[in-house]
């Protein structure tokens, strides 16, 4: 039963990982959009007051369009990559739990067979236990 219950935690951790992901991603996303905006606005008025061409106010947005595009595949490889990496570590717990279930079997085991005392046995339980 706490197998399953820890599974169900791994999951719901995982769910919200992905969801927090994917709205840092469209936050990202509507804030390079929001900077694009402003740069072509500001690049506007340049050209407005003769302080910029046309052209050269094209080449410049086009740029700044290029490094958002960039920074907004940048932002997603991140948060795929911390993703990955929890999902990574819940694996690992849960293999870790598994392994530290196998291992209270054994002690079980050797506290019927007398080679360990039943105080030994609780505190290597407890040990086990405080890490699950």
């Amino acid at each position: 039963m706490g197998k399953s219950n820890k599974g169900g935690y791994i999951e719901k951790f995982l769910k919200k990982a992905d969801s927090a992901l994917q709205e840092g991603v469209k936050k990202a996303d509507r804030a390079l959009q929001e900077g694009v905006k402003k740069a072509d606005r500001v690049l506007d008025n340049a050209v407005d007051i003769g302080v910029m061409t046309a052209k050269q106010a094209s080449k410049t947005s086009k740029e700044l369009r290029n490094q958002a595009k960039k920074e907004k595949e940048s932002l997603q490889k991140r948060g795929i990559k911390k993703l990955n990496e929890g999902i990574s570590a819940a694996k690992n717990v849960t293999s870790n739990t598994r392994e530290d279930l196998e291992t209270l079997k054994k002690l079980g085991k050797l506290k019927a067979n007398g080679v360990i005392t039943e105080k030994e046995f609780q505190a290597k339980k407890k040990k086990i236990l405080d890490r699950i």
